[in-house]
């Protein structure tokens, strides 16, 4: 249907055009345009441009006001490069990603100057603005449009332009002069002739079209010249509409001239900083906007919160400056500020100011100053920091007469569940050189039970550390996480570099070859382990140590604390201690091993003792000795340092007793002993024909025949010579054995491949080979002789160790023929056959088969090869579960290949006999 009325709609147009070819216009019928109102608006606009219909004339709106609009005058401005080239196309986000970009940091700390960011565009058209309402004070002048609608007695309407002579002419009431009238003065002028010269008559004055007039822009615009502007525009909408100021043009010295006076200034920075305009003022026509160039300029750097470039007038302070800024952010420090001048002799000068002070913000400042604000310190005062095993870890308040149990007033509300209730430390700053020392304490006895020995006086600036009694059950996903993500920013900055994450020092490496270089190795004598470290652990480790440094004051890592073991929380602290530990005075770090839950090295607290470290340590692990511990100590004198070793009852110690509990000194190290015969668990599993199969706990020196014993002996369908043990210590035996040989083919390759005398090995090949051996799995099985252990037969027995597997098939009635025979197969066992007949069942050997290398593997795993005088003769020498092996051969040649060989033999010896015969 639309299509049809579309034809029909065209057809009549074209009709019209040809008829009315005088008119300019196409004037549509009453049904044309009904039928044109149904169609799609963009069809109606295609149709009325091609025929020059008028397309108020279809939609009715002849008669309505238009709308006024507002034409855009000022666009973006053109970006040019470093070259000073035009940039057309914009890079994406993706490849701004894609590299780094240096130039993005560099300009997010250059300043700029202020204020010119306001002026981002240029000029696009000289049309005036319409669309603005006009104030009563408004100046009517030449070319205004007065419109008039009267009602009442007879309703009219009339449009009104003044005329060079300052004149309307009103047809009822004749010429009526305006000239120098504001529109509220002509509003009412008109209104009251209106009222006493036409009775019952009333009216509504409003301004139709302005006039527009001629201004020049001149100075230090973007884009001077002449501008053709609404009458209503001012000195800001002038600058507009050039452009704006350029890089030297002035923003606070704006010149309204008229006729070669000057009317006005004006100081954009009372309308960017206060939103003050009343210096904007309204422009006529042949008016001059002037911009001289810029002032003097002042820097403002640090912590202010708008730091730029500001423009300077006279007799501006140092404070007006600083309030230009925005003012101070938070974290200023106003006490330590300065500004940076040239003096007379052309060089910098610093100067200290303290801007809290009224003559600090009353210093007068000068063209070419640079006001640094400092921040203040990141440190805190009066505040402690609580890391840990507790729910909450931060930053707390510190008040006078405070307490470990007013910090953490709950153990389970505060702590977490995992926490150690035997071992926390306090880390506490004893002088003004940031030397720590450290204080242990139990929370399970300060907090709870608020023992006065154990709920110590918190100080200010003290750092608490809590610690998890088990490391195994922490998430730790989040603390990777933040690690990778902190790595993966190092790396970017690095990218492929392998000379490491920290350029800085890969440089200042380079300055110090001169000096003594670490060495491995000297005159072909190995003097230090060598270590290789890859780029990715070097960055890892790098940044990790960064992190633990920095643990009391990193607020990720301190939230991420909790999941950290003691190792791990302790290594700021140990660091701090071992590089406070001056001439004279010992590193306060001991050290505990042996059987104790957390072996490592700890901070010696105030007045530690033996027990101390214990607690430490996390306490005794089951099978600790405790009658005997051994205390080694390093003692200084004048002759050099000794070495002492002292035995400590730690019993007695852990009981409180004075004499065992010693005190501790720096660098002691505390060794727990192992109770004597003290084992673990050990079980070995016993599976297959014993009548009470599973897993047996066994003691040291424990043999297979009583574990056999224990599980009750074996069932009569049990087959002892196909029994299989395997044990863990002899499949790493293999493991090894077979990366051994790997390694040792490895290098006879190598050797073959560069010998005069040795064929030429395919790489490819060999590799593989290579590969398929080193992902051999060893299976650790030990050959075990059962019948006679079954017997009593002593040198057949075996001890046993932890993860042993014993497995006793049930009775074997098969041997198996395998390798290069005609058809590999397992057949019944029939006692009396002959290895040979067993051959023959299996059609023989084939002909690139080893036959003199024929083996046998026995069922217990071991391998009998057979004599070549007795070849098996012995039928009792083959019993069921055995497998026969024929091997390939591996140096088999085709008769082709010997025939070939031996022709090529005899033709040499021909010729070497021909050269002979002749000489």
């Amino acid at each position: 249907m639309l299509h049809k009325t579309k034809k029909i709609i065209i057809a009549g147009i074209s009709a019209l055009v040809l008829l009315s070819t005088q008119a300019q216009a196409v004037i549509p019928s009453p049904q044309m345009m009904e039928q044109f109102k149904q169609l799609p608006v963009s069809e109606q606009q295609r149709l009325a441009k091609q025929y020059g219909i008028d397309p108020s004339m279809i939609s009715g709106s002849a008669n309505q006001q238009n709308q006024l609009e507002n034409p855009q005058l000022v666009n973006e401005r053109q970006q040019f490069d470093e070259n000073g080239k035009p940039i057309l196309v914009k890079e994406s986000d993706k490849d701004k990603k894609a590299k780094l970009n240096f130039d993005e940091d560099k300009a997010k700390t250059e300043l700029k100057r202020f204020g010119y960011d306001l002026f981002r565009g240029e000029p696009t058209t000289f049309a005036p603005v319409s669309d603005v309402p006009v104030p009563s004070e408004y100046m009517v002048g030449p070319g205004d449009n007065i419109k008039v609608q009267l009602y009442g007695k007879d309703n009219k309407e009339y449009d009104l332009v003044i005329n060079r002579e300052g004149v309307i002419q009103f047809p009822e009431l004749g010429p009526i002069n305006v000239a120098g009238l504001n529109f509220a003065e002509l509003k009412k002028q008109l209104t009251t002739r209106i009222k006493h010269q036409m009775i019952g008559i009333e009216s509504n004055i409003t301004m139709g079209e302005l006039r527009s007039i001629r201004i020049f822009v001149a100075g230090d615009a973007y884009k001077p010249g002449s501008y053709t502007v609404s009458s209503l525009s001012s000195i800001t909408q002038a600058l507009f509409v050039s452009g704006g100021v350029n890089e030297i043009g002035s923003l606070r010295n704006i010149k309204l001239k008229r006729n070669g006076k000057l009317i006005a200034t004006m100081d954009l920075y009372d309308l960017l900083m206060r939103g003050d305009a009343s210096g904007d003022r309204r422009l006529r026509s042949g008016d001059v906007v002037f911009i001289p160039s810029v002032g003097g300029l002042v820097s403002v750097t640090g912590e202010v919160r708008r730091p730029a470039i500001y423009e300077l007038k006279k007799h501006e302070t140092i404070g007006d400056i600083i309030s230009m800024a925005a003012g101070l952010k938070p974290g200023a420090y106003p006490r330590s500020s300065s500004v940076e001048r040239f003096n007379s002799k052309g060089l910098k000068t610093v100067t200290n100011l303290d801007l809290t002070t009224q003559s600090g913000k009353a210093t007068k400042a000068q063209s070419g100053d640079v006001v640094r604000i400092k921040s203040a310190s990141n440190r805190y005062e009066s505040a402690i920091t609580v890391i840990g095993a507790v729910v909450r870890p931060g930053k707390y308040q510190w008040y006078q007469g405070q307490k470990i149990s007013d910090l953490v007033p709950s153990i389970w509300g505060d702590l977490q569940a995992t926490a150690d209730l035997d071992y926390a430390i306090i880390v506490r700053e004893i002088n003004d050189y940031g030397d720590v020392e450290i204080h242990q304490f139990a929370p399970g006895l300060a907090i709870s039970d608020k023992a006065p020995s154990e709920d110590l006086f918190l100080k200010s600036r003290d750092k608490v550390i809590f610690f998890n009694f088990s490391d195994e059950a922490q998430n730790r996903y989040e603390l990777n996480k933040l690690v990778k993500e902190r790595v993966d920013k190092v790396t970017e900055l690095t990218g492929d570099s392998l000379i490491g994450n920290d350029i800085f020092n890969a440089g200042f490496s380079q300055l110090q070859r001169h000096g003594l270089e670490p060495r491995t190795e000297l005159g072909g004598v190995v003097i230090d382990k060598e270590t290789h470290e890859d780029d990715e652990t070097a960055a890892i480790k790098s940044e990790v140590n960064k992190m633990l440094m920095n643990l009391f004051d990193d607020k990720d890592l301190i939230k991420l604390s909790g999941v950290m073991n003691r190792g791990e929380l302790l290594y700021p602290v140990v660091t701090k201690l071992s590089s406070q530990g001056r001439a004279g005075k010992g590193v306060m770090v001991v050290a505990v091993n042996g059987k104790v839950r957390h072996p490592g090295i700890y901070p010696l607290a105030v007045n530690a003792r033996v027990n101390d470290l214990i607690k430490a340590g996390g306490g005794l692990k089951e099978g600790a000795y405790t009658t005997r511990a051994e205390l080694t100590s390093t003692v200084i004198n004048n002759a050099g340092s000794n070495i002492n070793h002292v035995n400590i009852d730690l019993k007695s110690a852990i009981q409180g007793n004075i004499v065992a509990n010693v005190m501790l000194k720096g660098r002691d190290i505390l060794t727990v002993m192992t109770t004597p015969e003290w084992q673990e668990n050990k079980s070995v599993e016993i599976r297959g024909e014993v009548r009470f199969p599973g897993v047996y706990n066994i003691r040291r020196g424990e043999t297979l025949k009583e574990v056999l014993k224990r599980a009750g002996g074996f069932t009569e369908y049990a087959y002892l010579p196909s029994s299989v043990f395997v044990r863990e210590s002899v499949r790493l035996q293999e493991q090894l054995e077979i990366k051994k040989l790997a390694d040792q083919l490895r290098r006879d390759i190598a050797i073959r491949g560069v010998s005069k005398d040795g064929n030429v090995i395919n790489y490819g090949d060999a590799q593989l080979m290579l590969n398929d051996l080193e992902k051999i799995k060893a299976v650790g099985r030990l050959v075990v002789d059962l019948s006679a252990i079954s017997i009593g037969i002593e040198q057949a027995d075996l001890q046993l160790e932890d993860s042993d597997v014993l497995y006793i098939p049930s009775t074997k009635q098969t041997i198996a023929v395998m390798g290069e025979v005609q058809h590999a197969a397992t057949h019944r066992y029939k006692k009396g056959l002959t290895l040979d007949q067993y051959l023959e069942m299996s059609g023989g050997v084939r002909e690139r088969a080893d036959d003199d290398r024929t083996y046998v593997i026995k069922a217990n795993g071991s391998v009998m090869i057979p004599s070549n005088s007795m070849w098996f003769s012995n039928e009792d020498d083959l019993q069921p579960g055995d497998t026969i092996i024929v091997p390939l051969d591996t140096e088999y040649k085709d008769n082709i290949s010997l025939w070939t060989q031996v022709t090529q033999i005899l033709a040499n010896t021909a010729v070497t006999f021909a050269t002979v015969a002749n000489l």
